[in-house]
């Protein structure tokens, strides 16, 4: 049987498939040639489709699947909202390649923002007429909240790029804006209120998540300075920036004690994804590090000025801490998949090409530095794009031949918190 989350899941990996084909695409041209492909343009429709078809459209459809265990409605009225947003990604992913930013790509750009609007409004009416209340609210209202925020930083570079009105500081500051709010908003806090979910069912006590939740909520929107300390800003900002950094990491550290203290009964639970999900954790830990050191001004002038460290720093968060979640969440918690040894090893193959891939990047980084190169560093690079291409493609075509498990639908699993 194929539900309606199973099939948003292998759509959804399809189109990481696809991001990974672009970004395969990219690093053959730096390593080799390929004369009749425009870089920006593949980039522009890299990025906005890992955002709109893989990310967010596998965030939506969870986030409905949460909604189904209590409304078993759920996904038919979500169905034209999922299809919308698709549509829209695919719109991104057809017309970026062919024009840059044209009227056509600002069009289903906007369109897609359009609909998370939409996705938004839909999704906090839906949690408020849920039976049980959602351990996970305060987390999904606020992810919701963040994505909508972050579309200015979207609609104002659509306009500069559009009106050819481009200032360097002003396209960059719109550029982190969008970024900051996505990654470290919508996408970071739809996560967390999948795993506050997971959590909850699994019988743990979750009442340290509130101060966590807190923490990262507050500290959110200064946090955007971080990406932006080369803008000559306010002494006062800049201190609101540095305790946002510390926030976040007291806030990380509580969540890492408020797991750890549990772990053998979050241990006890489905298996399948946890070491993903613990190697995001991993990743993520190195992410707030990574954050708190930005905020001396000598070491952010060298982050921010070496194009591969920020390239590093991003596929860190979108792929080391985002996609693996999803990956572990999937996994561990939605029983829609049979664990066989093909999708084993699929997962295997792709978690060696994404350390792999963060691990040449920083070396990258770290040599650019002085200003010194590594000799077949773009085959390198290369080549860890086609490991985690194999690693997406076997665990498509395993999915495809995997039809599903009868008993395996949405369960309708109270998820108050015990």
């Amino acid at each position: 049987m194929n539900s309606p989350l199973y099939r948003w899941i292998r759509i959804s990996l399809i189109n990481l498939l696809i991001v990974s084909i672009l970004g395969i695409l990219m690093r053959y041209k730096i390593a080799f040639s390929f004369p009749f492909l425009q870089q920006k343009f593949i980039l522009h429709a890299h990025s906005h489709f890992a955002f709109a078809g893989w990310i967010t459209q596998v965030l939506m459809a969870l986030m409905v699947a949460e909604l189904a265990r209590q409304d078993k409605g759920a996904f038919t009225r979500y169905r034209p909202l999922l299809y919308a947003n698709l549509f829209t990604a695919y719109g991104m992913l057809f017309s970026f390649p062919a024009q840059g930013y044209g009227v056509v790509s600002i069009t289903f750009s906007t369109l897609n923002i359009l609909t998370g609007y939409w996705f938004a409004l839909k999704y906090w009416r839906s949690l408020d007429k849920l039976t049980v209340r959602h351990p996970g609210r305060s987390w999904f209202r606020a992810a919701l909240v963040f994505n909508v925020i972050g579309s200015l930083g979207a609609f104002s570079l659509a306009y500069m790029m559009a009106t050819k009105n481009l200032h360097q500081n002003w396209y960059l500051a719109a550029v982190y804006f969008f970024l900051h709010f996505q990654y470290n908003g919508w996408f970071f806090f739809a996560c967390m209120g999948l795993f506050t979910g997971k959590l909850s069912r699994q019988r743990l006590n979750i009442r340290f998540m509130r101060p966590v939740f807190l923490l990262f909520a507050i500290a959110c929107i200064p946090a955007y300075f971080l990406s932006a300390l080369w803008l000559p800003i306010p002494v006062i900002v800049y201190v609101l920036v540095i305790l946002a950094a510390i926030a976040q990491v007291i806030g990380g550290v509580m969540l890492f004690r408020g797991i750890n203290k549990q772990q053998a009964l979050l241990h006890s639970g489905p298996r399948g994804g946890n070491w993903l999900m613990m190697l995001a954790g991993w990743a993520f830990a190195i992410k707030l590090l990574l954050q708190l050191g930005s905020t001396i001004p000598e070491l952010s002038d060298l982050a921010f000025g070496f194009r591969p460290i920020v390239i590093g720093y991003l596929h860190l968060v979108l792929l080391g801490v985002i996609t693996l979640f999803i990956l572990g969440f999937i996994l561990s918690e939605v029983k829609l998949i049979r664990h066989r040894a093909a999708i084993k090893w699929a997962v295997y193959i792709f978690t060696a090409g994404v350390v792999l891939n963060e691990m040449f990047l920083m070396i990258q980084g770290v040599y650019g530095l002085s200003y010194e190169s590594i000799p077949y560093m773009d085959v390198m690079l290369l080549s860890a794009g086609v490991v985690m291409f194999l690693g997406l493609l076997l665990l498509c075509t395993s999915l495809r031949r995997d039809h599903g498990n009868p008993s395996a639908d949405i369960d309708s699993i109270p998820t108050s918190n015990p």
